[in-house]
């Protein structure tokens, strides 16, 4: 017996929570500076039904940086905003979506 979601009433096999949550949210692509003068890709504005968790572990090993995922953010360490938006496009994120402060 499979398991049903119990936002969009589908089977866990069928759901679309995650790609229904993809098209509306607005994604923030920015560069800080951290201590040392070392800089830090910072991606705010993911939707907390997104498992970030999982979209860093994918951004990290085709950026082959290291990063982690707090809160509603994800921060990579070095800047990669214009890789980070190509892969997040290769990644169904809607492209209109993505802005690069």
């Amino acid at each position: 017996m499979t398991e049903i979601c119990s936002v969009c009433g589908l089977p866990e096999d069928l759901c679309v929570c995650e790609e229904i949550a993809k098209e509306s949210q607005k994604i923030r692509i920015k560069t800080e500076i951290k201590k040392y003068r070392k800089k830090m890709t910072v991606i705010e504005g993911l939707d907390p039904g997104i498992d970030l968790d999982d979209l860093c572990k994918k951004l990290k090993r085709q950026l082959a940086c290291g990063g982690t995922a707090k809160g509603k953010r994800i921060e990579l360490q070095g800047d990669h905003s214009e890789k980070v938006k190509k892969l997040l496009v290769s990644l169904n994120y809607p492209e209109d979506q993505i802005e690069i402060v």
